[in-house]
C-alpha cells in the first residue's frame, strides 16, 4: 500500500483524497464506493474499503462540502438528559457559541446509557460533524479511538475513561467540602446524605468532599446515608422520611443534586420539619422553595460556553496538548420558611 496521508499523521480526519491515494485509485472511484454505487468492480471496491478501514475513514453524508475543502458547519453535543434544566442550559450556551462560528449544534441525549452514547457518537461521526462535546456516561470511552479518530472531542462535567481530551469540569469536591464545613461550623454533628448512583463521577467527587470535611472535624462518615435508585423526587422523600423516623435522626441533611433536593423539600414541608437542609446544584426556582436551603452554586452557562469555545479552538489547533478547565463553585442561601399556621 502506498504512503498514507491519514488523520493520525496530520492530526486531521482522513478524507476521500487520502483513501484514493492509499488505495491507488481515482477520487471518483472512492466516491462511488462510499455511496454504494454498484458499477465498481468487486475487487477494486474491496481495496477501497480496506483503505477506508485502515485510515479510519467514515462515510461522508455531505461529501460535496468536503471535496470542495469546506467543513460541514456542524458540531455535536451529547448530553445525559434533555429534560434536566442543567443540560438544557449547557446546550443553549453551546449553541450561542456555535452561532458565532456560523456552525449548527446538533444535540442528542444518551439517557445515561453507555451503548446509546456510542451509537450517537457513531451517528454524528458518520454525519462528519466538525467536533463533539460529550457529557459521558460511567462507561469506557476508549471506543472513541476507533469510531471518532481524528474528530476533535471535548468532555463536559465528567472526565472520560480512556482517551486524553480537553475537559470542562465542575469543582464538585471543593464545593461539597465547603458546604459541609459550614454545617459543621453551625454545630451539626449528625449530617445525613442522600445520593443516587455512585457510577457517576460527579457524585463520587461530591461524596469525597463531604468525607474530607468530616475527617477534618473528627466526625464519623456515613452514619446517616441513603442511596436512591430512581431519579423520581418521591424516592428522595421516602429516604428522608426513613432517616427522620429512625432512632437517631440527623440534624442536617445534604442532597447530592437538585432532583433529590426537590423530594427532600416535599417531605420536610409535609412534616413541617425545620431540618437544616443543604444541597449541590442551584436552579432557577430554588429561591422559591418553601424551605430554607444552602446550595452549592456555579455558572452552568459557563460549562457549555467554555466547552464549545475549547472545541472550536481544538478544531483550529488539533495538535496542541489537551487542557482542563475547572468551573469554581460558591455557597448561596435559597428558599424561605413558610409560617406554621397549624
Amino acid at each position: 500500500m502506498t504512503d498514507q496521508a491519514d488523520g493520525s499523521a496530520t492530526g486531521r480526519r482522513p478524507t476521500m483524497i487520502d483513501v484514493a491515494r492509499a488505495a491507488g485509485v481515482s477520487l471518483k472511484t472512492v466516491s462511488r464506493v462510499a455511496n454504494d454505487v454498484p458499477t465498481v468492480r468487486p475487487a477494486l471496491a474491496e481495496r477501497v474499503r480496506t483503505a477506508m478501514s485502515d485510515l479510519g475513514f467514515q462515510r461522508n453524508s455531505v461529501a460535496a462540502n468536503l471535496r470542495s475543502g469546506r467543513t460541514t458547519g456542524t458540531i455535536g453535543l451529547i448530553i445525559l438528559d434533555l429534560a434536566n434544566p442543567f443540560y438544557s442550559t449547557i446546550a443553549a450556551a453551546a449553541a450561542e457559541v456555535a452561532e458565532r462560528f456560523d456552525t449548527q449544534l446538533i444535540t442528542a441525549s444518551s439517557g445515561w446509557d453507555t451503548a446509546r452514547e456510542r451509537e450517537l457518537v457513531l451517528d454524528l461521526c458518520e454525519r462528519r460533524v466538525d467536533g463533539l462535546i460529550i457529557a459521558c456516561t460511567g462507561g469506557d470511552q476508549s471506543y472513541l479511538d476507533e469510531i471518532a479518530r481524528g474528530t476533535p472531542v471535548v468532555f463536559i462535567d465528567s472526565p472520560p475513561s480512556g482517551p486524553r481530551s480537553d475537559m470542562v469540569l465542575l469543582d464538585n469536591r471543593t464545593g461539597t467540602r465547603d458546604l459541609f464545613r459550614r454545617l459543621i461550623a453551625e454545630g451539626h454533628r449528625e449530617i445525613g446524605t442522600i445520593t443516587d448512583t455512585l457510577n457517576d463521577f460527579t457524585m463520587r467527587e461530591r461524596l469525597a468532599g463531604a468525607r474530607e470535611a468530616l475527617r477534618e472535624a473528627g466526625l464519623e462518615s456515613g452514619r446517616h446515608a441513603a442511596r436512591i435508585y430512581s431519579d423520581r423526587p418521591r424516592s428522595a422523600g421516602d429516604a428522608v422520611g426513613a432517616m427522620l423516623d429512625g432512632p437517631h435522626p440527623p440534624t442536617a441533611l445534604f442532597c447530592g443534586n437538585n432532583r433529590i433536593l426537590l423530594g427532600a423539600v416535599e417531605e420536610l414541608v409535609r412534616r413541617r420539619s425545620r431540618l437544616r437542609l443543604a444541597a449541590f446544584d442551584d436552579f432557577e426556582f430554588a429561591p422559591l422553595l418553601p424551605h430554607p436551603v444552602t446550595v452549592v452554586s456555579y455558572d452552568t452557562r459557563a460549562l457549555g460556553r467554555l466547552a464549545a469555545e475549547m472545541l472550536f479552538q481544538r478544531i483550529g489547533s488539533p495538535r496542541t496538548d489537551p487542557s482542563t478547565y475547572v468551573i469554581p463553585t460558591y455557597l448561596i442561601d435559597r428558599g424561605t420558611m413558610i409560617a406554621d399556621t397549624g
